[in-house]
Formats: structure tokens, C-alpha cells, sequence
């Protein structure tokens, strides 16, 4: 458990740096084969971006890095448990692994943290406070013609 401990402490140190510099308490660190590929902090407060949470820029940076989207050789060490947007591009890129120092129920507590949304998440559409409906245009859909390129 050392090696697991080493980056899980290096993520909350990111995080406590991070808090410091003016925002949010993430960090995460990306490690493939041993090596920590990635280090970030989340930088929503200097980017006004709001997916720019710890772990997505992390996985931005490793994606670049590698030049590939699939990450499924590297895990991933956060500070925070990965929020619902997170947790899925962790997912879509691939990871079979990842750490998280500190629960969303503990996070919420201070007014950070993501268990309401991914409670809400769990909810029939209707039922979530933002309101997402299908409208469904004539046509046909594009995923025909995707799938058709992607087997050609």
C-alpha cells in the first residue's frame, strides 16, 4: 500500500497548494507504470472553465502526453472523490484504477463535493433539478454513419 499512499499524498499536498493559490481543494496525480505522468490541480478559479477539475485536467494533459484517449494503462489519484463528470471521462478514457483520498459526503460538509448530483443523477429525468428532455428531430440519427466509418 506505500506506493498507493506516496501519490494519494501527493494529490492532497496538489489540493492544500491549490487552496492556497486560490482555489479548490483537488489535486490529482496520473501514474503509469510506477512513474507519475501527470500532476494537476483544479483550475476552474483561473480558468473560469467548470470542467476544469483536477482529475479532467490530468487526463487532458496524460492524453496529450501519450497521444492516445485510452488511459486504461494508468491510475488515477485524487484528492477528492471524482465527481460524476469525472468519474465518467475517467471511465471513457479507459481507467480500470483509481484512488481518492477524501469522500464526497466529507467534501459536501464544507461546501464542496458532489454526492448531491450524483444522488440526483440516480433519479428519473423529470425528477432532477435541471430540466433535460429528448426532442427528437425527422431523420435519421448520425450513429448509423459513424459506426458504419468506424467498421469500414
Amino acid at each position: 500500500m506505500g506506493m498507493h499512499e506516496d501519490h494519494i499524498r501527493e494529490a492532497v499536498a496538489l489540493a492544500e497548494a491549490n487552496v492556497e493559490a486560490g482555489g479548490a481543494p483537488y489535486g490529482a496525480v496520473i501514474v503509469q507504470d510506477g512513474t507519475v505522468l501527470v500532476r494537476a490541480a483544479n483550475t476552474v478559479h483561473a480558468t473560469n472553465d467548470p470542467s476544469a477539475h483536477a482529475e479532467m485536467v490530468a487526463l487532458r494533459e496524460a492524453s496529450r502526453l501519450l497521444g492516445r484517449r485510452d488511459l486504461g494503462d494508468c491510475v488515477m489519484y485524487a484528492s477528492g472523490r471524482p465527481c460524476p463528470m469525472c468519474h465518467a471521462a475517467m471511465r471513457l478514457a479507459g481507467f480500470k484504477e483509481g484512488y481518492f483520498a477524501f469522500s464526497a459526503e466529507e467534501a459536501e460538509t464544507y461546501g464542496a463535493g458532489s454526492a448531491t448530483i450524483y444522488a440526483e443523477l440516480c433519479q428519473p429525468l423529470d425528477a432532477q433539478p435541471m430540466r433535460i428532455s429528448q426532442i427528437r428531430p425527422p431523420g435519421d440519427s448520425p450513429y448509423p454513419a459513424w459506426k458504419a466509418r468506424r467498421t469500414a
